[in-house]
């Protein structure tokens, strides 16, 4: 019988006397490592109006939702000489043909770049300018994913087996200019009547009724509008309703407050040991609760971002991210490597990229699946596989997410690229179109001739069937 092996144990003694291990790479300068370099301090004093907050009234939740600012003169009034009176009047424009309507917190504001916000990543994201508007594609539409067509009941979408899309509520903590659901997220604009969402209890039985009745759902999206503006009770009761459903195994609560309000996680006291509450009694009924949340830049993680990710990581509570991609926020190699690695040493995991999707009024923010693929390879090998997000087409038409590259055809000139999605779908082609002004010439002169337009679809759902014998 052979003796076990046993591995050597090195002394220090014996260490202190060896040769040092070769370095395979140069020593890192420690300032290179600007992931970790977070804002803080009292950054938010810059801003006129809040010269005089202090840390305390800052970080208080109730605070930042009672200054949130949701008119265009206000948003002057904050910020006084900082932005010229011509930047609000172009903001004004912005708004006046936006499908969506104006709400941005104290925090969000005082992360803005005031010394040039026309070319600010925040700015571009919820302070539309009417000067930098482009014409909306042709082929769009404003439920774009067909979330209302693949809805049972009002508020809940079933398009995937096992997983379905419950909107609880229809308002967010601030509104986004790129909100796939400007259909109904919000109040009414000058461009768009909205499809109400608001949360009854009605409205939210039906939803559960439905979901107890089909014991092939299996995993829940709570979103909207967004789970920050669910109250404490509301957060329990979802939660634990679905919980006591013996089909459902996996639940996420999706919100974008981290990232534009994480000081509702440090102080609203009541709504955090809801959500943990909800986390702590799935786990012991071996069913997963999460946290899907929503940064796009890295300008969005601070210090007190930090502080609210540790407060959940400390309470056992997992947080994912789902980013969208944006032209002239994070659609350089640059911008999402140093998103992906600054959410990573947050403990924030990196889980989709979506290639944004044809939403009305931010023709400006939208960028090519040609991009995405080039990111995706960028990007991969930075960090951990968990913690590199997978780059996504929601198909329009409701084909649900596809990998980008996974097209069955991709025409750049014309800038169509077709999916299919066998679990939605066998039969069905799914189309994603390019901007138009970021074709070629070729591509831009074909679209702007109508006749063109249902000629270059059949053209690219023939070629994606050729490819498919």
């Amino acid at each position: 019988m052979t003796s076990p092996i046993r591995l050597p144990v090195v002394t220090p003694t014996a260490a202190a006397g060896s040769e040092p291990v070769p370095a395979l790479k140069p020593p890192v300068d420690p300032a290179t490592l600007v992931h970790r370099q977070l804002l803080g301090g009292d950054f938010w004093r810059k801003i006129p109006a809040y010269r005089d907050i202090d840390e305390a009234t800052f970080l208080d939740h109730k605070w930042q939702a009672k200054h949130t600012i949701t008119r265009p003169d206000k948003l002057l009034e904050a910020v006084q000489e900082l932005a010229s009176p011509e930047f609000i009047a172009d903001v004004r424009d912005g708004f006046h043909r936006s499908p969506m309507s104006l709400r941005v917190s104290p925090y969000l504001l005082s992360l803005v770049d005031w010394s040039n916000p026309v070319a600010d990543p925040l700015r571009r994201q919820f302070i539309p300018m009417g000067s930098r508007l482009l014409p909306d594609h042709p082929k769009l539409d404003l439920d774009s994913l067909h979330e209302q067509a693949d809805a049972p009941v009002a508020g809940l979408t079933h398009r995937y087996p096992d997983k379905a899309l419950f909107l609880a509520l229809d308002t967010c903590p601030v509104y986004c200019r790129f909100c796939t659901r400007s259909y109904a997220v919000g109040i009414d604009t000058d461009q768009v009547e909205k499809v109400h969402l608001r949360p009854t209890q009605d409205r939210w039985e039906r939803a559960f009724a439905y979901v107890a009745s089909r014991p092939e759902l299996e995993d829940i999206v709570i979103s909207g509008g967004d789970a920050y503006n669910l109250r404490a009770e509301h957060i329990e009761a979802i939660g634990n309703r679905l919980l006591d459903m013996p089909n459902i195994r996996r639940m996420r609560f999706a919100t974008k407050g981290p990232a534009v309000m994480p000081q509702k996680i440090l102080t609203d006291d009541a709504w955090f040991s809801a959500l943990v509450g909800v986390v702590e009694r799935g786990r012991k009924l071996h069913k997963e609760v999460v946290l899907h949340t929503h940064f796009n830049h890295p300008s969005e993680l601070t210090e007190i971002t930090q502080r609210a990710m540790n407060r959940l990581f400390a309470a056992g509570v997992f947080v994912r991210n789902q980013s969208v991609l944006q032209r002239g926020v994070n659609d350089t190699p640059e911008a999402m490597r140093l998103l992906i690695k600054r959410m990573s040493y947050l403990n924030v995991h990196a889980y989709y990229v979506y290639v944004h999707d044809l939403v009305k009024g931010v023709e400006d923010l939208r960028t090519t699946v040609d991009t995405a693929i080039e990111l995706e390879k960028q990007v991969r090998g930075l960090t951990a596989g968990f913690n590199t997000p997978t780059f996504v087409v929601d198909a329009p038409g409701g084909g649900g997410k596809r990998d980008c590259h996974s097209f069955e055809h991709y025409n750049r000139e014309t800038g169509i690229s077709v999916y299919r999605s066998p679990n939605v779908n066998a039969d069905a082609h799914y189309l994603y179109f390019d901007p138009i002004h970021l074709l070629p010439e070729a591509g831009q002169k074909r679209w702007a001739d109508p006749a063109e337009h249902d000629v270059m679809v059949r053209e690219a759902i023939a070629a994606a069937r050729d490819r498919r014998r």
